[in-house]
């Protein structure tokens, strides 16, 4: 495994993590609904990012054109992130920014 490959996947994972704490996180604030389409987001990332992660592991083919749809999914997760000013949300952006 190169070093750019395992680079690309600590950011992966990192972004995999800090999304799935926000959506745990989101869920237990007050206002829930509020948070409804930062938790829809975080979701989505941190499933794209698992499977791009997984085609990087593996050296696919396909990986490179997930890996621009992935840092599409992240860069609106942390758009949306950017609006609220939980510190799980605002450590979702940064993990989010590095990713894309």
């Amino acid at each position: 495994m190169t070093a750019h490959t395992q680079s690309q996947l600590e950011a992966l994972n990192a972004c995999i993590a800090a999304c799935e704490h926000c959506v745990t996180a989101c869920l237990q604030e007050p206002d829930v609904q509020m948070m409804a389409r930062c938790i829809t987001l975080a979701r989505d990332c941190a499933d794209v990012c698992a499977l791009t992660a997984r085609l990087v592991a593996r050296g696919s083919a396909h990986a490179a054109s997930l890996l621009k749809a992935c840092a599409e999914t992240c860069q609106a997760c942390a758009e949306e992130c950017a609006k609220h000013e939980h510190r799980h949300c605002q450590e979702c952006v940064e993990a989010c920014r590095r990713c894309a």
